[in-house]
């Protein structure tokens, strides 16, 4: 057991929270071959959804393939809750681990880097801010007005700011078109945004294990659990912490929540059944003795919580909340301005956006004369199978690009 925990930590410091508990996944063999560089945009002023204006706004991207000479060879990757804009390839050789979709990214693959210029950038108010590789404005960002870090006064931003964000990169880069918006989780909510906010602009688009068009109250009651831990962490100070002691605990506590609810009973069943984390320090004889999975989870979060950002966390919590897709106070005016051909993918096993959500949009998209279709991707291992086992529906992503 000693040894998993190993590489779950390993892992959880190369990757994200959500991945790293995909345990036993080889290695990519064959990662996208290119030199993977972050590069930074930047945006003067933005004036959010909610009126008010954020200065100097940076955020990191990235990309792979080349935009051909009429800008409509592109795609668009979003990013998931814990993710950043490492889709595919690897920064140095030496890193250990490959973007979260490199088996379906690269030449020769469903998004094929020989045809199509792919683009991925971190959202605002990214979790991973202490990841060197993470560029992102947020809580944690100095705001250039007062030279304090703006704590909880930065401003409340919605995926549709994400988008908006995304959408002013696009221009910059010359990018015309989109042959195809893609994303998991909170990614499927930027890909919906995308479709209805800019509708001329997308070819296809595809949700995978998606909330559908907006968060309902379940959900929206579940990110609030995620965010409790939190905010009951006393040092966590109603978001003053900076340059003092980060609430490490509620934050940690918040991941290894979010975590457990992307998987499932029968995946951690099989994974840790009811083992002990160390041999002979049964939980029967001492409160500090642990079993294998409380060790597991509860180590591997506090090593990611070091990187992240407690603020950040609860800013991302509050624009999935809020999420709802072209920001219409009527859901079937969004459905209404979609052109896009879609593809939404779920997990069989999802607990957490569960597959009846896509299937009703697919519906909804269907009596609106949209044209639309469903698949799953079958297992055991819950939400984060839409991350990990996306390479099972390679064939069925292939084909829907090229229709």
């Amino acid at each position: 057991m000693r040894k998993t925990f190993n590489l779950f930590v390993r892992l959880l410091l190369t990757w994200t929270t959500l991945v790293l508990l995909s345990a036993y996944l080889p290695l990519q063999a064959l990662a996208y071959d290119e030199a993977v560089n972050k590069e930074v945009f930047e945006i003067p002023l933005f004036n959010t959804v909610g009126g008010q204006v954020i200065r100097q706004v940076r955020v990191g991207y990235e990309t792979y393939g080349h935009l051909n000479a009429s800008g409509d060879n592109a795609v668009l990757i979003c990013h998931f809750l814990t993710g950043t804009s490492h889709a595919a390839g690897k920064y140095r050789p030496t890193d250990p681990q490959a973007g979260y979709w490199d088996s379906i990214i690269g030449s020769g693959k469903p998004i094929d880097t020989s045809k199509y210029f792919v683009l991925s950038a971190d959202t605002l108010v990214n979790l991973g801010v202490g990841d060197p590789n993470v560029i992102t404005t947020g809580p944690s960002s100095v705001n250039p007005v007062t030279g304090r870090t703006y704590g909880m006064t930065f401003p409340i931003v919605t995926i549709q700011d994400f988008v908006r964000v995304q959408k002013a990169l696009a221009d910059k880069l010359g990018i015309k078109k989109f042959v195809l918006v893609m994303g998991a989780s909170m990614g499927a909510m930027q890909t919906l945004e995308w479709a209805t906010d800019y509708p001329e602009m997308v070819e296809r688009i595809i949700p995978v294990t998606s909330t559908g068009f907006e968060s309902n109250a379940y959900f929206i009651q579940t990110l609030h659990n995620w965010s409790y831990p939190i905010m009951m962490d006393p040092a966590w100070n109603h978001g003053d912490y900076y340059g003092k002691h980060a609430p490490i605990r509620g934050l940690s506590q918040a991941l290894a929540e979010v975590t457990l609810n992307s998987r499932t009973p029968s995946w951690a069943q099989k994974l840790f059944a009811n083992r002990i984390a160390l041999e002979g320090q049964y939980p029967l004889m001492q409160w500090q003795n642990k079993y294998a999975i409380e060790e597991t989870f509860g180590q591997a979060a506090e090593a990611r919580s070091k990187i992240s950002d407690a603020n950040h966390f609860l800013y991302l919590v509050r624009a999935q909340q809020l999420f709802k897709a072209g920001n219409y106070g009527d859901i079937q005016q969004a459905i209404e301005r979609v052109q896009a051909k879609v593809l939404f993918i779920s997990a069989s096993s999802d607990l957490l956006f569960f597959p009846s959500y896509a299937v009703s949009a697919v519906q909804q998209l269907k009596a609106a004369d949209k044209e639309a279709k469903y698949i799953e991707i079958v297992g055991t291992g819950g939400n984060l199978d839409g991350i990990t086992d996306i390479e099972s529906v390679a064939d069925e992503i292939r084909q829907f690009i090229k229709r």
